[in-house]
């Protein structure tokens, strides 16, 4: 059972996990070199315990306490109450849900592992904004998207904005980062996989017609918002594949496209 603390010092020691939480760049540096991330919100909480994530800390207003009662009976880490206004001071915002926790990050499995067992993967390049991380991670897993794979410049998934706007969705799709970038797409080649580009280049096949959900193992590249896929990415590609779109409209946000795209490549869609 964790200890339940009253902390009214903003500058208690043990509250330095949650230190600064809206200064992106000191939490980019800090969280994956102390192996720390911050989940928010109770169901967020509740979902990264569900997929093995151990508990460093957790701190709630005093109205969460009850809502939290079952997770702070059962986790051995200590549970820090305080008043909202000195989580503001502590966190940088206003936190509206009441509940954080610091997490442990779990290592991280290699490219080569994933690539062994998964048959539909999503292939990121320099995507580094953490909404739109967050928006691909809950719609790979809400579309049946086995896995991810993130070039090196990629946002961290596990980072605060990118945990709550997936819902959680962070927690359920494995993924790894291929270091050697575009050269590490080779990798994913060999293992058997089409490599699909997705861009709105008028010379790109339409994904209808690409038809990647007959296919037995497909990596579907995303490119970052605005920029789309780089030159050497696309090279690397075996086929460029764009989205269908109607009323002059030539592009869409890469959260939206990815939603699109991962549907197009899922298994088990009725033929048309």
């Amino acid at each position: 059972m964790a200890d339940l603390i009253t902390v009214d010092d903003p500058d208690d020691p043990r509250l330095s996990d949650y230190i600064g939480l809206t200064d992106v760049e000191l939490r980019r540096r800090r969280e994956p070199a102390e192996g720390l991330f911050i989940a928010e919100g109770e169901k967020v909480i509740r979902r990264a315990r569900h997929a093995g994530y151990e508990m460093r800390s957790m701190l709630l207003s005093a109205k969460w306490v009850d809502v939290m009662r079952d997770v702070i009976d059962e986790v051995p880490a200590p549970v820090y109450a305080v008043a909202p206004e000195l989580a503001e001071r502590v966190t940088g915002y206003h936190v509206h849900r009441g509940a954080l926790a610091s997490m442990q990050r779990k290592p991280l499995p290699t490219a080569e592992e994933l690539l062994t067992t998964a048959r539909r993967m999503v292939v990121m390049e320099s995507v580094n904004d953490h909404t739109n991380i967050g928006a691909i991670f809950r719609s790979a897993a809400a579309l049946g998207m086995d896995a991810v794979l993130l070039s090196p410049d990629c946002a961290d998934p596990l980072y605060r904005r990118s945990v709550k706007v997936s819902m959680g969705a962070v927690f359920s799709v494995p993924y790894a980062r291929l270091e050697a970038w575009p050269k590490g797409l080779e990798t994913v080649r060999e293992a058997g996989f089409r490599l699909l580009a997705l861009t709105p280049d008028a010379k790109a096949t339409s994904i209808d017609e690409a038809a990647p959900h007959r296919l037995e193992r497909v990596a579907l590249m995303l490119g970052a918002e605005g920029e789309g896929l780089s030159t050497k990415a696309l090279m690397a590609a075996d086929e460029w594949v764009r989205i269908p779109m109607a009323h002059g409209v030539d592009s869409l946000n890469v959260g939206a496209a990815a939603a699109v795209a991962f549907y197009a490549v899922a298994t088990g869609r009725p033929e048309s």
